[in-house]
């Protein structure tokens, strides 16, 4: 009997024994598997941070022309929301830093109707569809944007700059139309400069030293600005607008395509287009890119299939340039509705 109670005692001290020597190796273990944890994840936090550091990316969304009025209008008015037009695209848009699109039309309750049967006027409260959306930066340099002439375009640019939304190419003066607009993104982090012209007005409707109206459309002038505002680097991504070409014709023209192509030469990194109401062709230009027209993005023009139809663009950018970009297909719906796909 003795003996067994030795044995067992024995027994109880090996396994003890044995059992805080586990522990020891199995703690021993833990810790250098944490530590070895630690070190991974601090290496890659280094990693993302520099990385980072370098390339910090921001993500632009395109889209195309943007008419609130006429069918449109009468669209929101029916359902009494002024966000309906952007109901099933807002989660797009705001999925970027900065997002930018053309306004076709002025947003005013005042002036007069310039004379044309296709004269466009939105109620001021569409703007708020334009915030639910998202939209950073519109351009007002475009064929509709006269016509209520000039007191509705000085509300247009009140209602717009009143609401967070910079308007660029039109302005109260001549400065004010022709100036960059620069979206800082942080205060040490990307530049985005913004430019916007059109050769479909009459030089009569320019902005003058004190006149509202759009900015100038002079070829030499504009490629000059262009190239000063990259040597001063003013703006690390340079974005112009240009409301041109042909309706409904599909492909740019060679005059298009050679402006373009001087304006990524004079230092432009992307040439947005607008007017054609249809998709044209999309061209890698050295280190620029080219979307001659992006189509219509909310418009009434049920009579084809092709302006029913648009393209949203997103870009990736850094200091670098142009990173990467990706292209969406734009359906605009019976109720004029884009749906992106």
């Amino acid at each position: 009997m003795r003996n067994f109670i030795i044995f067992s005692f024995v027994v109880v001290f090996l396994l003890a024994g044995l059992s805080y020597l586990g522990r020891q190796i199995f703690d021993a273990w833990e810790k250098s598997l944490e530590s070895q944890l630690t070190a991974s994840l601090l290496g890659n936090l280094v990693s993302v941070s520099r990385q980072d550091n370098q390339h910090q990316l921001a993500t632009l969304i395109f889209v195309g022309d943007i008419m609130l009025s006429r069918a449109v209008g009468r669209q929101m008015e029916k359902y009494n929301n002024y966000a309906f037009p952007f109901q099933l695209s807002a989660d797009f848009l705001k999925g970027a830093d900065i997002t930018f699109g053309n306004l076709e039309g002025p947003i005013s309750a005042r002036g007069e109707n310039q004379g044309s049967i296709y004269s466009f006027r939105a109620h001021p409260e569409v703007v708020e569809g334009l915030i639910y959306a998202g939209f950073d930066v519109l351009s007002l340099a475009n064929n509709h944007i006269w016509d209520w002439g000039k007191e509705a375009l000085f509300d247009t640019l009140t209602i717009l700059k009143d609401n967070g939304i910079i308007p660029v190419g039109a302005g109260e003066n001549f400065d004010e139309a022709n100036s960059l607009k620069v979206v800082s993104l942080d205060a040490d982090r990307l530049k985005i400069g913004f430019l916007a012209y059109t050769n479909l007005y009459p030089k009569s409707l320019e902005a003058k030293e004190n006149q509202v109206g759009i900015s100038r459309f002079d070829i030499e002038r504009i490629l000059k600005l262009v190239a000063a505002i990259k040597e001063k680097k003013e703006a690390d991504i340079l974005v112009v607008s240009l409301h041109w070409g042909n309706e409904y014709e599909k492909n740019a023209s060679r005059w298009q395509k050679k402006l373009a192509h001087q304006l990524i030469d004079a230092g432009a990194d992307i040439i947005v287009g607008h007017h054609p109401h249809v998709v044209q062709e999309i061209e890698r230009y050295k280190k620029g890119i080219i979307f001659y027209s992006l189509g219509n993005f909310v418009f009434d023009q049920n009579f084809s299939k092709e302006t029913m139809e648009g393209l949203a663009v997103k870009v990736f950018v850094s200091k670098k340039g142009i990173e990467a970009e990706e292209r969406y297909r734009v359906f605009i719906n019976r109720n004029f509705q884009p749906e992106i796909h």
